[in-house]
C-alpha cells in the first residue's frame, strides 16, 4: 500500500476512500496471462497497486509490475479505466475503498519473474480460457474487458 493511502488511513480510519490504482495485465508470447496469488486474500489477480501523489499512472503501473514480478515493461497499452460499484472493496483488515483502476496490457517486457515477498505468494501464466479461482473481485471488470478485446478480430 502506498504512502499516501497509509497517511490518509491514519487520518480517517477504515471509512471508504477513493483510491486510484494502476494495473497491468501481462500477456506472454503464447497468449497466456500472468496472474499473482495475493498474500492477503489468496485470490488470483493481475498486477497493480495505488498511484502515489503526483505520480503518472503509467509510471505507477510500470513500478508495480517491477516490484511485484521483477518484470520491466518495454511497452504499456491502455486497456481502459474501470470504476463504480464493481470496484467497491473491503480489505481483510477492514479498510474500505472505491477503486478507480487504470488498466494497461503489457506484451513487451523483459526480466526474470520474481515474486514480491509478503505481497505475492505465487506468479503463474494461465491460458485465458482457464483462469484460476478465486479471482480477485475488483479485477473482474478489467479481465472481462481484456478477454473481449482478444475476441475481436
Amino acid at each position: 500500500m502506498g504512502e499516501y493511502i497509509m497517511d490518509m488511513r491514519r487520518l480517517v480510519g477504515r471509512i471508504p476512500l477513493m483510491q486510484c490504482g494502476a494495473s497491468v495485465i501481462v500477456e506472454n508470447e503464447r497468449g497466456e496471462v500472468l496472474l499473482e496469488q495475493r498474500a492477503d486474500t489468496g485470490d488470483w489477480a493481475y498486477v497493480g497497486g495505488s498511484v502515489e501523489l503526483y505520480e503518472r499512472v503509467e509510471d505507477a503501473a510500470a513500478r508495480e509490475l517491477r516490484e511485484e514480478t521483477g518484470l520491466i515493461a518495454d511497452e504499456l497499452t491502455l486497456l481502459g479505466v474501470f470504476s463504480g460499484e464493481a470496484l467497491r472493496y473491503t480489505y481483510p483488515n477492514g479498510d474500505q475503498v472505491s477503486n478507480v483502476d487504470v488498466v494497461f496490457v503489457c506484451r513487451r517486457y523483459h526480466g526474470q519473474l520474481q515474486q514480491e515477498a509478503g505481497e505475492v505468494d505465487c506468479l503463474r501464466f494461465f491460458s485465458p480460457d482457464r483462469l484460476p479461482d478465486p479471482l480477485f473481485p475488483v479485477n473482474r471488470p478489467g479481465l472481462e474487458a481484456y478477454l473481449r478485446s482478444r475476441a475481436r478480430p
